[in-house]
């Protein structure tokens, strides 16, 4: 080779030596630290794979909540953020194919923050999010075939929550948004019905891209959830509460149905109601304010008029007055300088503690609770205490309302935290009113309140005694209370869960209800009430409603409750057990009117669906 060629070699190595030395100078030196962060920010991002959840059944195993495998359009929200305009086009397309509002689309793959309202997803962001189930198999190919208009959107066979029931038990059963359980017994049983979730491991670049599967752990199924809840009761149930308010003009109410001897809850039907599978497929911002989300069972809180005159009953006892002594019963009483009337100013004569509460007397309970006051006793705030008023019962829910029991106590941090803005109405009034009568009345009480308000007096003891001025219960409290007459006087802590059940069929735990306690009434006390209560339907204020009634069959005992609520109708009551079969069935109606003519009809309807169903067995 001549020394020309072997010099240009040698001058091509060296070149190309140089050229490469110089890139590597460029990357690790110039661009080093850009490809640092670049490489730093390839990220694993562990994305939770949801299992398929256990469902819900009732005692004989119907399902109230269960699985149907549906096709399901869903949309990757990675995906769509990564696009140019945020996935708007797409996400018009998508709801133009489905047939729904843009809007309401983009609500639902809308990420939930801390500044994010309801409704949004509340799930992990790497997962899909459902926007439409039970999709016609034309649309699902339509999206499929056409990715190129449809990036970050899929659709795919999977499992989806299903309510056989409909609006049936509703806030009882709750819902899943996210794979979590976010209401009833969903989420209170979130941890047995979820399963274990499985796991994928995904790659990402620094702009959020999946780039790789890495590695996929395949979920566990749930376990099944057993309830006390009889599907055909609860449906009886429905049928009574949506048959009264319809003939009440009612605007809301319940019915519960439980086992006096074990607290165990046969049924919660509430009203107004609404179909969970609304959630299945996200709701929109629309639709979730429509929701009536209030569990009326378990949350609503209304004065209970006569019903509550069995705690008041034990507290006189527990007071020494005698059960088998007779009273007045006139139609009227004064306390201080105020007249109490009976119901309908009724003057009923002498009666026993037997008659008033089988004629429901209002003025012998004003007598008692007066000379308790003026004893400066607090029997009877105790005695509903006991017997569970006041404070939650327990029950296997979340979100439970507490019930309130007014006492001196309560009345002066009341009047203290209102009573600048008592004095200012006691001035002004009430001129943005148009009831001028509701107005006159405000404002006679800010004037009262702002002159001395805050003293117990004996006006709020008499009110106490008959369930009203500021005492409230929740239907459900109110049953466990009688379910403890009924059962000689444990109080349960109620449960809807009976057992979890393996998807194999194992028995993995039993629920017991837990005792809460005994009630603050003698052995002699409950029989008394027991037998007191059973002539309220025979001879007393629901005679009318049971006429005909097969006591032999169901031998029911019960209370009428109809409780005033300013500027409203009535609120109508009907408290009741039976010793066989051992159930305890209260019905509330807001604005229904009298406890006799409209909660105690309904709570018949109840029973005589009941007798049927032993009937037919």
């Amino acid at each position: 080779m001549s020394r020309g060629r072997l010099f240009v070699l040698r001058l091509l190595v060296v070149a190309l030596l140089l050229t490469l030395c110089g890139r590597l100078w460029f990357l690790q030196v110039v661009s080093g630290a850009q490809y640092v962060r670049a490489a730093a920010d390839v990220r694993i991002r562990t994305v939770s794979l949801p299992p398929t959840r256990g469902q819900i059944l009732d005692a004989a195993g119907r399902p109230l909540v269960t699985n149907k495998t549906r096709p399901v359009v869903s949309v990757d929200a990675i995906a769509l953020q990564h696009q140019p305009d945020g996935g708007k086009a797409v996400l018009v397309r998508l709801s133009k194919v489905l047939r729904q509002p843009y809007q309401q689309i983009a609500e639902k793959v809308r990420l939930c923050g801390p500044r994010v309202p309801q409704p949004c997803w509340q799930g992990s962001p790497y997962e899909p999010i459902p926007v439409a189930q039970d999709v016609p198999v034309p649309t699902a190919l339509q999206i499929s075939e056409r990715q190129q208009d449809f990036p970050g959107v899929r659709t795919e066979l999977l499992p989806v929550r299903v309510y056989p029931l409909g609006t049936s038990a509703a806030h009882t059963l709750g819902y899943v948004q996210g794979a979590k359980g976010r209401d009833g017994l969903e989420a209170r049983y979130d941890g047995d019905l979820a399963g274990e979730p499985g796991k994928r491991q995904v790659a990402v670049d620094n702009t959020g891209q999946v780039t790789r599967l890495i590695r996929q752990d395949e979920p566990v199924t749930g376990d099944n959830l057993v309830t006390s809840i009889d599907a055909r009761i609860q449906g009886i149930a429905e049928q009574a509460l949506s048959g009264a308010l319809a003939a009440s003009g009612g605007t809301s109410g319940a019915v519960v149905v439980m086992r006096s001897d074990t607290g165990r809850v046969v049924a919660l039907a509430g009203h107004p109601s609404y179909d969970p599978a609304v959630w299945t497929d996200g709701v929109s911002s629309k639709e979730y304010k429509a929701l009536p989300l209030l569990s009326q069972p378990v949350q609503g809180e209304w004065a209970p008029g006569s019903t509550w005159k069995v705690a008041s009953t034990a507290a006189a006892a527990a007071a020494g007055y005698g059960l088998g002594a007779t009273y007045d019963c006139p139609s009227g009483y004064v306390v201080g300088n105020r007249l109490f009337r009976n119901f309908a100013s009724a003057d009923l004569g002498r009666l026993t503690m037997h008659g008033a509460l089988v004629k429901s007397c209002d003025t012998i309970y004003y007598r008692l609770a007066d000379e308790l006051w003026q004893r400066r006793s607090d029997i009877m705030q105790k005695t509903a205490r006991g017997f569970g008023f006041g404070e939650p019962t327990g029950v296997d829910l979340p979100g439970e309302a507490a019930g309130a029991v007014p006492d001196a106590a309560q009345k002066k941090a009341v009047w203290q935290a209102t009573r600048k803005e008592s004095c200012r109405r006691a001035t002004t009034g009430y001129p943005e009113m148009k009831d001028q009568g509701r107005a006159a009345y405000l404002t006679a009480i800010a004037r009262e309140n702002c002159r001395g308000g805050g003293v117990w007096r004996g006006g709020d003891a008499a009110n106490f005694a008959i369930g009203q001025g500021g005492v409230l219960v929740t239907p459900l409290q109110l049953a466990r209370a009688y379910a403890a007459i009924a059962n000689g006087g444990t109080l349960f802590h109620p449960r809807i869960g009976h057992k979890v059940v393996s998807p194999d069929g194992r028995t993995l735990k039993t629920i017991t209800p837990p005792v809460a306690g005994k009630l603050p009434a003698s052995a002699e006390t409950l029989r008394f009430m027991r037998a007191a209560l059973a002539g309220v339907p025979r001879s007393g204020t629901a005679e009318e409603a049971f006429e005909k009634f097969p006591f032999d069959k169901i031998a029911v005992a019960g209370k009428t409750g109809t409780a005033e609520s300013f500027g409203h109708r009535d609120t109508s009551w009907f408290a009741s057990f039976a010793p066989d079969p051992a159930y305890t069935v209260v019905v509330v109606l807001s604005e229904g009117g009298r406890g006799g003519e409209v909660a105690a009809p309904a709570a018949r309807v109840v029973w005589e669906g009941i007798l049927g169903l032993r009937e037919r067995r």
